[in-house]
């Protein structure tokens, strides 16, 4: 059960919340997860969400990168909500299946030399908190400058995210591809 009371309801809100839930659910459809929770930030919710707009959806990372990179601050985070969320979307991006079952197992076994070095880059960010230089160079080489910084943009934001659904235990919905079972 989350700690905190997730908005369910666009009615419950006052305006200036009802405008953010609009402005949110215009890029995603609808209101899901960590934004039932920081809608009670009306302004907070609006931008963060933009800033998910352009890494969801404008970025010049290719899916499979994006989601790979998004799949592994899941793990290394234990978000079982964004992990959720996201190892459905990596599936439909063409994420190799051995590739999602290496990353919940937290391991680089099995995986191509590309898929490891978005690996060890989100571990290096996240978990040891500064980045090796051959891993920078290895990342730019294949996704240019620009890339690599979308790349460590989309490594943060999700960590973001992270920390508004496992601050509040947000939890996946029933049948989700959860990280604790």
């Amino acid at each position: 059960m989350a700690h905190i009371p997730l908005i369910e309801d666009r009615d419950t809100l006052d305006a200036e919340g009802q405008a953010a839930w609009d402005h949110v659910a215009s890029s995603r459809g609808r209101i899901v997860g960590p934004y039932k929770a920081m809608l009670h930030s009306p302004e907070l919710a609006k931008r963060v969400a933009d800033l998910g707009t352009f890494i969801r959806f404008e970025s010049v990372l290719p899916g499979t990168v994006r989601e790979l990179a998004i799949i592994s601050t899941a793990r290394v985070l234990d978000c079982r909500f964004e992990w959720a969320a996201h190892s459905e979307i990596a599936r439909q991006e063409g994420v190799r299946e051995e590739a999602i079952q290496a990353i919940r197992a937290r391991s680089a076994d099995g995986l191509t030399e590309e898929e490891a070095d978005i690996w060890a880059y989100a571990n290096q960010l996240l978990a040891a908190h500064r980045s090796k230089p051959a891993t920078i160079a290895a990342l730019e080489a294949r996704y240019g400058r620009r890339g690599v910084v979308e790349l460590t943009g989309t490594i943060g934001y999700y960590s973001c995210i992270a920390a508004q659904l496992n601050g509040f235990d947000v939890e996946p919905w029933d049948g989700a591809d959860d990280l604790s079972a």
